[in-house]
């Protein structure tokens, strides 16, 4: 599907949006639930991600394709090689065979799990076949996708001897392995993280308890990013958020200031508002912890005419696509100047954008997303524009209450 989009013929906005669970708590819970079935979860995400992780988990042999979710590729490692009497051929798209799951694959192995790769070395598909994992030691570079940390810690308080995790190095993306012990907490798992060493205690049951995941903030960021482009006074109410967030996107508040949008917090909302014009001509920006909103910071700076330089992103090469050369692609197209290393990526001030190019978006459901609120400055096609569905598929059913017009082509 192509999408024209045309951004508001009003450009102060007024609107209150629902956005559904966080992917990532979503999928983090019902790990947990599949190993634990009295917890039981409110606000469960929608997204194509969520739904193919609750098919995986329902099944014991046989293949899983998981289709682009990477999530869910790591978690279930993890879940399938620690469950006696599974197994499955876990394997995906064509993106996702080519990305890395040795790092992951290597720590279960050292654990005592039983998996082979079923065609290329170090990737998808493999075939697993679960079993007691008895060793409790394991250690993996601090510097790799959080995914892979988490789906070890998820299965940890159902492992005979819990685990003791080493990390080798700067650890990167705190904020998740973070939620992943919050969560670990709720349902009464005792764990610590110190230094560079995690332990998870054992835990053979679970009291009944309720999981409510909270809203994502990764969708937020597009509507920050809105308020940012419109006109001052320009407000979006979201629901459902907190402000003690386990999410390490809920740092779009601190960093939206410096485009002049404020959030505050009344009841289970977030309200973002545009308070005053940006003055700044470059932002730096660190985002080794929040990876993901990477794309739509980028694209807000590119709307505001300011520059940018994004740090910390040495993660983006292996995700959906190769995020880092798909976003120079996309935003040269607009005109823009932009340079990339393996971790960061450097836009230049502009003055204006070119109209009507067609954005790809790579099977990514940001690209599509991160670049929608652009349609305030200039009009243009999105490619492949369902793709949002991965993680939000209301996505383009919001922007029209905002004002935005999209015509399929």
């Amino acid at each position: 599907m192509k999408l024209h989009l045309t951004g508001p013929s009003e450009h102060l906005l007024t609107s209150n949006i629902q956005i559904t669970g966080s992917k990532s708590e979503s999928n983090r819970s019902l790990l947990l639930q599949a190993l634990y079935p009295t917890i039981s979860i409110q606000n469960l995400s929608n997204s194509d991600d969520a739904r193919v992780m609750q098919k995986g988990l329902k099944i014991s042999k046989g293949e899983v394709d998981i289709h682009h979710a990477g999530t869910a590729m790591r978690f279930l490692t993890g879940y399938f090689a620690s469950q006696e009497g599974k197994d499955v051929i876990l394997t995906g798209s064509k993106r996702m065979t080519e990305r890395p799951v040795k790092v992951l694959v290597e720590a279960l192995r050292s654990l005592g799990a039983d998996i082979e790769y079923v065609n290329e070395e170090g990737y998808p598909p493999i075939k697993i076949k679960g079993k007691k994992l008895t060793e409790n030691k394991v250690s993996l570079p601090a510097n790799i996708s959080s995914q892979y940390i988490s789906s070890l810690l998820l299965i940890a308080p159902s492992l005979e001897n819990g685990i003791e995790m080493e990390l080798i190095g700067k650890i990167t993306s705190v904020p998740y392995i973070k939620m992943t012990l919050s969560l670990l907490g709720q349902i009464g798992v005792a764990s610590s993280f110190a230094g560079n060493t995690i332990k998870v205690s054992s835990k053979k049951q679970v009291a009944p308890v309720e999981l409510v995941v909270e809203s994502d903030w990764s969708s937020a960021s597009y509507f920050y990013s809105i308020v940012a482009l419109c006109e001052v006074g320009s407000k979006i109410e979201l629901g459902s958020y907190k402000k003690d967030s386990l999410q390490g996107d809920s740092v779009l508040a601190d960093i939206y200031k410096s485009f002049g949008v404020e959030t505050s917090f009344q009841r289970n909302k977030v309200v973002l508002k545009k308070e005053r014009i940006p003055k700044l001509t470059i932002l730096e920006c660190d985002l080794a912890n929040a990876p993901d909103i990477a794309q739509t910071i980028a694209v807000t700076c590119l709307g505001l005419g300011m520059g940018c330089e994004l740090t910390g992103l040495h993660t983006l090469k292996i995700k959906e696509t190769d995020r880092l050369l798909a976003m120079h692609a996309e935003l040269s197209k607009f005109g823009a100047k932009v340079q990339i290393t393996d971790r960061s990526l450097l836009l230049e001030p502009s003055n204006g954008l070119k109209s009507e190019v067609a954005v790809d978006t790579y099977n990514d459901h940001r690209m599509a997303m991160a670049f929608a609120p652009l349609a305030l400055k200039t009009s243009f096609v999105v490619n492949d524009a369902e793709v949002v569905s991965k993680s939000y598929p209301d996505f383009w059913e919001d922007l029209k209450k905002l004002g935005f017009r999209s015509k399929e082509l």
